[in-house]
């Protein structure tokens, strides 16, 4: 949803963005609102195969120790983005360190500095989590970030930041391990055709 097409209460000053997303978040539970480059987006509540592709994706992470010690493996955890003012989003999965708590900014989102780690499960706005969230994790410094695109059935891995977006994307297919560097907390690979399979409608 453009932020041009939310409708603000009559006062005498305009909502901030921020507050806008706020209100939305309290009209439409469940929904996933967030600001990427200074556009709220919505988004609806996840559906089983996107719940069950996440389930088995902490399985390796937890077993892996990433969610002991160090780091935690989180859903839903706000992640404060330095593309505007008021940008944030709440990745489906995050791997951060353990003072996590420490690094509080605004309006319950963390420092990007304490995630190691994001992954995004696509749903029917595939197309932001493809580009436009490639961009503001790559400004926000994200070290990895993962993307299990449902739609082509592939699993991408971003690293290396810049600017302007990431230096190295892979894309694995089914049948393919896709291994995540050991800058998280720990050595491991993906399944790629697992994943893939948790994130497909069973009918």
């Amino acid at each position: 949803m453009p932020a041009a097409a939310v409708e603000h209460p009559c006062d005498d000053e305009p909502e901030t963005l921020l507050e806008t997303a706020n209100r939305l978040m309290e009209q439409l539970p469940g929904h996933r609102v967030e600001i990427i480059g200074g556009v709220i987006t919505v988004a609806p509540p996840p559906d089983g195969p996107h719940a069950r592709a996440l389930t088995k994706l902490m399985r390796p992470f937890i077993a892996a120790g990433l969610d002991d010690g160090e780091t935690e493996v989180l859903q839903g955890i706000g992640l404060w983005l330095p593309g505007g003012p008021e940008d944030y989003a709440i990745p489906d999965l995050a791997i951060v360190d353990a003072d996590l708590d420490d690094h509080l900014i605004e309006n319950n989102c963390y420092d990007p500095a304490c995630f190691r780690l994001v992954l995004e499960v696509t749903s029917g706005n595939y197309q932001n989590d493809l580009r436009h969230k490639v961009t503001a994790y790559a400004q926000a410094k994200i070290p990895v970030y993962v993307i299990v695109d449902r739609k082509h059935g592939r699993v991408h891995v971003l690293t290396e930041p810049l600017p302007g977006g990431y230096d190295r994307h892979e894309v694995y297919a089914p049948g393919q391990e896709a291994p995540l560097p050991a800058s998280i907390g720990a050595e491991l690979a993906l399944d790629v055709e697992e994943i893939v399979r948790a994130g497909r409608t069973k009918r």
